[in-house]
């Protein structure tokens, strides 16, 4: 066998190898562009914009069910509000280990962003059944608190989010009745509690404020004789420029929203829940409202005193 020269050898073994190279470098700006077309897609809820971006990753679920997981949330969104809150937003998907919907976090920065975390094995399914999506949007339509009022921006998001669903036709609302008896108590008061302002572990943070919310839609409908409802307050506050993009006072956005319903409901119920610990009667306005709970289910029965009221939340406010 002769033997060539070194530099001869080099020369041979770089002209083989090219082939090869050129042919891993096609392959891998074919994988670039289809990624690049992957990962980015627009849609639109009533006017607004919604630019998505999805990150380096795997996904289990395609672009199409992820534009309709997306689409789910916001028209959701624009049933219970009459709008979609923001005229632009950039949603950002962050693929991740493992499974389920792990996480999002809401800015009013840039007109609106919203990142949600997505587990690389989620199946469409958990797509379909995500609560999370809609409580990130849910974050866009009220003005921006300071950090001792989060419970009401966290409040209202854990409230609204399964009503918003409901009316959409994507829940049930006994599905709903039945996680409201199984989590409000996580937002009553424990031990050296000092009212909603002033104590913000998790459970009177998100269900504190929940508890809340509950407590002055119900209120609301008592005074109005089931005419108005938090929703409506929930409205007139968007309505008066009242997104994430807006930092307000609380006591702000509490008048603006008892204007729109003719009431003090949601000021004197803030009056009395800030400052002190309020310890509900859950099983009895569970009662008032016609909800009962056995084992694991709820049945929802229409002659009790409140059932109206209970069947106006998850429905449409007059006039809405």
């Amino acid at each position: 066998m002769m033997l060539l020269p070194f530099h001869y050898r080099v020369i041979l073994v770089l002209i083989a190898a090219a082939p090869t190279a050129c042919g891993l470098l096609a392959l891998s700006r074919r994988g670039q562009e289809r990624d690049a077309a992957r990962m980015r897609f627009q849609l639109t809820a009533k006017g607004s914009q919604i630019d998505v971006e999805v990150g380096q990753g795997e996904l289990a679920v395609s672009q199409d069910e992820l534009n309709r997981w997306v689409q789910n949330a916001a028209d959701a969104i624009v049933g219970y509000y009459g709008r979609f809150p923001v005229p632009h937003l950039r949603l950002q998907i962050e693929p991740s280990g493992g499974n389920g919907i792990r996480g999002g976090k809401t800015f009013g920065r840039g007109g609106g962003l919203i990142i949600v975390h997505v587990g690389s094995q989620t199946p469409v399914s958990e797509l379909a059944s995500d609560w999370m999506m809609t409580h990130e949007m849910v974050h866009l339509t009220f003005p921006s608190m300071a950090d001792e009022h989060h419970w009401i921006e966290e409040g209202i998001a854990t409230y609204v989010e399964p009503i918003a669903r409901i009316q959409a036709g994507q829940m049930e609302a006994a599905e709903m009745w039945r996680d409201l008896v199984r989590d409000m108590p996580k937002g009553q008061p424990r031990s050296g509690d000092k009212g909603l302002d002033h104590t913000h572990t998790w459970g009177r943070t998100y269900w504190g404020g929940a508890l809340y919310c509950l407590r002055a839609d119900v209120e609301i409908r008592r005074q109005t004789q089931n005419a108005k409802g938090l929703q409506d307050a929930l409205r007139g506050i968007l309505d008066a420029e009242g997104d994430i993009r807006e930092d307000w006072e609380l006591r702000k956005a509490l008048e603006t929203g008892d204007r729109t319903t003719g009431t003090h409901v949601l000021t004197n119920l803030y009056e009395e829940m800030k400052d002190k610990p309020v310890e509900v009667d859950l099983d009895g306005l569970w009662k008032q409202l016609g909800v009962k709970a056995e084992n694991g289910r709820v049945t929802l029965l229409d002659d009790a005193p409140l059932a109206g009221v209970r069947q106006a939340i998850t429905g449409r406010s007059a006039g809405l």
